[in-house]
């Protein structure tokens, strides 16, 4: 029996030595690549921080760029408007100046003709001649001298002095050229600024397609770098939380190897003295004098047969009685050992020695294999009960990251609805706000257009007027025609002149009637409307140059707001954009995000129910098993113990 225990002690230490060579394998391949792990975590850790900072001041510098390319595209086309409108007013100036050119020029080459035939005195008394007097008093450009022969001569006004047609003729071909000349600088000066605003808007058009495509691509990588830094944060927070995990685990698992060699050494320790106790005690059991005086002392086998066959029937009957009172308690969980048992003691052969020895035995084997049972249902209770609580804890927190993926995704989407809202409001709005621009510069060019013919129509209609005024104050107070005369006057009756001095005296008039009374109280009422008609001209004419002043003013102070209005809404709807590109990227990335934790947690959710299957009977039954097991094995150390002979 000693030797089977030294035996047994020592197939334990070889298997101990078996497990703890395993642990401490393990605790230096674990080390060598926790530390492995550490190195590159702390390396990451040292280096990901300037990344960040650098990539955070690539972003600021993409996001400033993008400002400066916006600010420099609006500058661009404002260039465009301010040249097309400076373009269009050029065009309609040199139109009018062609216009009027083509018409001077009609009429000089006119009257070059009407001379040139000999037919100058009927051409003088015809419109184009009055319009051609007034151009040349007004406007032409000719020496003074010139300019005065001129007009004397289309006013026939000219006396014998004055010069002859050939050198009217000339005057006038002169002018002819001068004025070709001018036509021609001038069309070559609009020919040139057609140029020169083709070519700018061609430049402006090409940077604007620049900056634009520009805008787009830095915008596209302010995308881009934004999710870089978003996911180098996550890695560097990650890697810590990872590297903090490490050490700690590197820390516990340090401690865990010096306590496992620590209990080795003690183990391996008590081991040896136990070895020793035993190989020392059956030394001294087989000792030849040991055995001599075993034999002188205990009883011979002829004396003592019938007291050991009474005494062993007497064991095996308490050893039955223990056995089957636990047997009976336990129907339901009793072992297939202990009926064993039971039958190995009621046989015949129960009365041996060797029988009672192999019968203890079991009850050892048994007990032993009780209590191990016993430990692996608490290991496994322990273990039930810890996984339980972590995946519950792990469930939880999954749920609650999905609720929160599920609320950032519907922000999300709220913030993309909204933005896209605002976004068409805002263009829409600019597009109106064109459009409105266009409709005042059409409008206002209608109201200058207007306002030049009401005051050309007034200045005529108040010449007409005065002209009316005078004409009466001559027939019905001559005093006050002459200190009123002026060349308006001598023009206008300078052809009923020219037939009154070709006429003859006429013979004496034949009696008619008396004397021709004057309507003097009717003219001065006449003259009096006249002068009130004038009054009214004047003042229509004094409110249009008002309205004129305030209508450009109200144009100009419109243009000026609209350019900031539509400089704010431009930066307004590229900062829309750019929040609606992050709301779109937060969206895929929650959408992303929840679709994962959905995984993890349904995994999660299996991962319990295995854990139901595995662990719910055990828990259910574990307190009632271990009562089972404690009775069954108190059975069998009393059963051993009576086997033994004790009381």
């Amino acid at each position: 029996m000693l030797q089977t225990m030294q035996k047994k002690v020592e197939e334990e230490g070889e298997a101990e030595k078996k497990l703890y060579d395993k642990f401490m394998c393990y605790c230096q391949d674990g080390g060598k690549d926790l530390e492995t792990s550490i190195g590159a975590a702390e390396d990451k850790v040292s280096t990901l921080p300037s990344e960040i900072t650098a990539a955070e001041e690539r972003l600021q510098q993409l996001k400033d760029d993008i400002k400066q390319h916006q600010a420099d595209r609006a500058a661009a086309k404002r260039s465009m408007q301010k040249a097309t409108a400076v373009r269009e007013k050029d065009a309609a100036e040199f139109a009018k100046l062609k216009a009027e050119a083509d018409s001077n020029m009609v009429a000089v080459a006119k009257a070059i003709v009407a001379l040139e035939k000999g037919v100058g005195a009927g051409f003088l008394q015809t419109r184009a001649a009055q319009d051609l007097r007034t151009f040349i008093m007004n406007k032409a450009e000719v020496a003074d001298i010139d300019r005065q022969t001129l007009v004397a001569f289309f006013s026939e006004s000219h006396s014998e002095e004055s010069p002859g047609t050939d050198q009217i003729i000339g005057m006038l071909k002169q002018m002819e050229a001068s004025m070709k000349s001018v036509l021609s600088d001038g069309i070559k000066n609009e020919e040139e600024s057609i140029k020169s605003y083709e070519k700018l808007m061609e430049s402006k058009g090409q940077e604007v397609e620049a900056l634009t495509a520009s805008i787009d691509e830095k915008m596209n990588l302010v995308g881009e770098l934004a999710v870089q830094i978003i996911e180098m944060k996550e890695d560097l927070t990650d890697t810590e939380g990872a590297l903090m995990k490490d050490k700690e685990f590197l820390k516990n698992l340090e401690s865990s190897c010096a306590t496992k060699t620590k209990e080795w050494e003690e183990r391996s320790k008590t081991r040896a003295e136990e070895l020793t106790a035993l190989s020392e005690t059956i030394k001294i059991l087989n000792d030849d004098d040991a055995l001599d005086l075993f034999k002188k002392t205990l009883p011979s086998g002829s004396a003592s047969l019938v007291q050991v066959q009474q005494t062993r029937a007497a064991l095996r009957d308490k050893a039955l009685m223990v056995l089957r009172r636990v047997w009976r308690k336990s129907d339901e969980h009793h072992r297939p050992g202990i009926d064993f048992l039971v039958l190995a003691l009621t046989g015949r052969k129960a009365m041996n020695q060797g029988m009672f020895d192999k019968v203890i035995g079991m009850c050892d084997d048994l007990v032993a294999e009780l209590k191990q049972e016993q430990q692996d249902d608490i290991d496994k209770k322990e273990y039930c009960e810890k996984q339980f609580d972590l995946a519950d804890d792990k469930k939880k927190s999954l749920e609650r990251a999905e609720k929160d993926a599920e609320n950032a995704i519907a922000k999300a989407k709220e913030a993309i609805e909204t933005l896209t809202d605002e976004i068409e409001a805002l263009e829409k709005g600019i597009k109106e706000l064109d459009k409105s621009v266009v409709d005042a510069t059409e409008q206002r060019q209608e109201e200058n257009q207007e306002f030049k013919d009401l005051m050309a129509a007034d200045t005529k209609a108040k010449e007409i007027l005065k002209f009316a005024k005078k004409r009466l104050n001559k027939f019905y107070n001559p005093t006050l025609a002459l200190t009123q005369g002026d060349q308006v006057q001598k023009t206008l009756f300078a052809e009923m002149n020219a037939h009154a001095s070709g006429k003859a005296a006429p013979g004496p008039p034949p009696d008619t009637w008396d004397a021709y009374a004057k309507k003097g109280e009717e003219s001065t009422n006449v003259v009096s409307m006249i002068d009130v008609l004038i009054a009214d001209l004047d003042k229509e004419m004094t409110e249009a140059k008002a309205d004129e002043k305030n209508g450009q003013e109200d144009y100009e102070t419109m243009m000026s707001e609209s350019a900031a209005k539509r400089t704010e809404d431009s930066k307004a709807l590229s900062g829309k954009m750019e929040a609606k590109a992050d709301a779109e990227k937060t969206l895929s990335e929650q959408t992303e995000v929840k679709k994962d934790t959905h995984s993890e947690l349904w995994a999660t959710i299996k991962y319990i129910d295995s854990l139901h299957h595995e662990c719910d009977w055990l828990l259910k039954f574990f307190d009632v098993r271990k009562t089972a097991r404690t009775g069954e094995i108190d059975a069998l150390v009393k059963a051993k113990e009576v086997l033994s002979g004790a009381e």
